[in-house]
């Protein structure tokens, strides 16, 4: 079993045999950071809505990332909306920390080599196989219809948001899907996570269109 949500989606979202990522950069970036900030909200640290992230209780949690994450938003002076706090958590230097955290843990290994023998490479191949698949057996049994845990609720939706999860699980039901991350049972910090993660997603997507374009 993974620590913490977000290590369940960077397993789904890399290759188990090639080490690879099969997400987009952008896709995971938007993906782990919402992960983190939509279990800290189903652990009762912070509220999510339209009008932004507010800390409900500073106890530290216990795990590291979720903690550091947590004191960044107790730390701000102003109330940030979700989209704001993803892209400041900043998803990208967190995929490179739950890759070390997991090959540490043993659940992936390391394998490093270069291009034409001048550009360094790293690839992240399974090691311990188990981890991922126990993941996806949930996620495929509440996509079949099993009764919903907020956690394998923060999944799906995450990789919906992210457009990944028709890859991940080819056809998965788009009303299913819709009824795990918008029922009333969700709670609004799922809700809330999910449409930040929608958000964000947007916003660099947009952002890397006028930069193109401007270039």
């Amino acid at each position: 079993m993974t620590s913490i949500i977000a290590e369940d989606v960077l397993l789904l979202g890399y290759d188990e045999k090639t080490g690879r990522p099969t997400m987009s950069a952008i896709g995971l970036k938007a993906g782990l950071a919402g992960a983190v900030l939509a279990e800290l909200a189903i652990r009762g640290r912070v509220s999510l809505s339209g009008e932004g992230v507010v800390v409900a209780d500073p106890t530290p949690v216990g795990e590291p990332e979720l903690d550091a994450a947590l004191e960044r938003i107790a730390a701000e002076a102003k109330v940030r909306k979700p989209e704001w706090w993803i892209d400041k958590l900043d998803g990208d230097a967190l995929r490179q920390r739950l890759l070390v955290r997991l090959v540490e843990r043993g659940v992936l290994s390391e394998a490093k080599s270069k291009i034409l023998g001048l550009f360094k490479t790293v690839k992240y191949p399974e090691l311990d196989g188990s981890v991922e698949r126990a993941v996806r057996q949930k996620v495929e049994s509440v996509l079949a219809g099993a009764e919903p845990d907020p956690r394998t609720a923060v999944v799906i939706g995450v990789l919906h948001a992210a457009k990944a999860l028709d890859k991940q699980f080819p056809g998965a039901d788009d009303a299913r899907v819709k009824e795990i991350t918008e029922g009333d049972w969700a709670g609004e910090g799922v809700k809330q996570a999910i449409a930040a993660v929608e958000a964000a997603m947007m916003m660099i997507l947009t952002t890397v269109v006028i930069v193109t374009a401007v270039s």
